[in-house]
């Protein structure tokens, strides 16, 4: 089964993990320090990646069953991410939703990468409403 790195509302806790259909959690884990991270609209984090100026961001990497990606996991993802292969911390591949390129042409697109999670950004947000 592909492992799939999650840092959003499939994670533990949050609004879309019952998607994953009971799949194990594999490691909690961060990115290699090759991403951007951006708020799409406030409703979902996306990954970025870049030759420099990256960071390393949170997140939960789960064994997935493919089938499980395909009918629950991907339709559920909005319109500016898609799937990819990022780099984890300790050099392994996962797959990951990314910013769909171009990512100009989001205008509701807030650099979040100092964060380096999307829990950190959405507490940040909460306390400063």
């Amino acid at each position: 089964m592909p492992h799939v790195f999650l840092n959003g509302g499939a994670m533990r806790g949050g609004p879309l993990h019952h998607l994953l259909d009971g799949a194990p959690l594999v490691a909690t884990t961060r990115t290699a320090a090759r991403y951007r991270f951006y708020s799409v609209g406030d409703r979902c984090p996306a990954l970025a990646p870049v030759a420099h100026g990256g960071t390393a961001v949170s997140g939960e990497v789960y064994d997935v069953p493919m089938d499980v990606l395909r009918d629950r996991l991907l339709p559920a993802e909005p319109p500016e991410l898609e799937l990819g292969v990022i780099e984890l911390a300790d050099g392994a591949s996962a797959f990951a939703m990314l910013l769909r390129r171009p990512p100009t042409s989001y205008p509701t697109l807030t650099d979040i990468t100092e964060f380096g999670s999307w829990t950190a950004y959405r507490s940040r947000k909460k306390e400063a409403a």
